[in-house]
């Protein structure tokens, strides 16, 4: 079992930059792969980005390369995400997770079915 917990999330214009985090308990941290997902108004949730267990690997969906960060540190059981050039298509309830494993490819991720309670995020234009 592990609990997942997202905060940081808010309103801000296009453009913007906001930080988001997620602190984990219940299992070692450092065993796991860790990820965001997102879900937008009516729209399935979606992976957004993940990160290996020792934070020096990461991948992205395409539509947030380049604009968002993952990162994790390990001693205090947080995982990041760094987001810049906000669109208001970025908009969304963002839930950090635990993946079944790295895959390296966004197209092919699993999450295991523990969920917190997510943080919005809202871009305007």
């Amino acid at each position: 079992q592990v609990q997942l917990e997202e905060f940081g999330g808010g309103l801000v214009q296009a453009g913007d930059s906001l930080r988001i985090s997620c602190t984990a308990s219940g299992r070692p941290f450092n065993t796991l792969a860790m990820a965001w997902f997102r879900q937008a108004p009516g729209k399935e949730r979606e992976f957004v980005a993940g990160v290996d267990w020792d934070g020096y690997r990461t991948f992205y969906v395409d539509s947030v390369k380049g604009r968002f960060t993952i990162s994790r540190d390990n001693n205090k059981n947080t995982v990041d995400l760094k987001m810049s050039s906000l669109k208001p298509e970025d908009t969304a309830v963002y839930y950090c997770a635990v993946l079944r494993f790295y895959t390296g490819d966004a197209r092919y991720t699993e999450a295991l079915d523990y969920w917190g309670q997510g943080t919005q995020v809202t871009v305007s234009s």
